[in-house]
């Protein structure tokens, strides 16, 4: 007999837990949608390129990384490849801005799970597992 991903999941998931399985589902199926985009998606890209991926305007897009980099939290360099290309990277001080954001969000979802009855946790456990074989299929 065939197990599914839902079979695996215990009836009371403990909220910490269930919060690393939601964002391990969550985050797989994200980059399962990335994967299934069309060809020439964001790879080397412009700023209006970018702009229109997150759904903001060029000017919008150019004072973000205008803040990143003044900021010294992403640093401008020349693409190797095309020196008409700037490529954009993140410093240490941006690395650990980004893994501290993380872990204020990583902390709020597990408190709202933390909150739900053991059965709705056990619901959400059902749902990631769902959602974690969606996104390997």
């Amino acid at each position: 007999m065939e197990r599914s991903a839902t079979d695996e999941q215990p009836a009371d998931v403990e909220a910490a837990d269930l919060g690393g399985q939601v964002r391990s589902a969550v985050g797989r199926l994200y980059r399962r949608f990335r994967s299934e985009r069309p060809e020439g998606g964001l790879g080397d890209t412009t700023l209006t390129e970018l702009s229109d991926y997150d759904r903001v305007s060029p000017a919008s897009m150019s004072q973000t990384v205008n803040r990143l980099t003044s900021a010294g939290y992403a640093v401008r360099t020349r693409d190797p490849d095309d020196r008409r290309k700037v490529l954009f990277s993140a410093t240490a001080e941006g690395d650990e801005l980004a893994s501290a954001a993380r872990a204020q969000r990583n902390a709020w979802l597990d408190r709202r799970l933390q909150a739900l009855s053991a059965e709705d946790r056990a619901v959400i456990g059902r749902a990631t597992a769902l959602l974690t074989s969606i996104a390997d299929s």
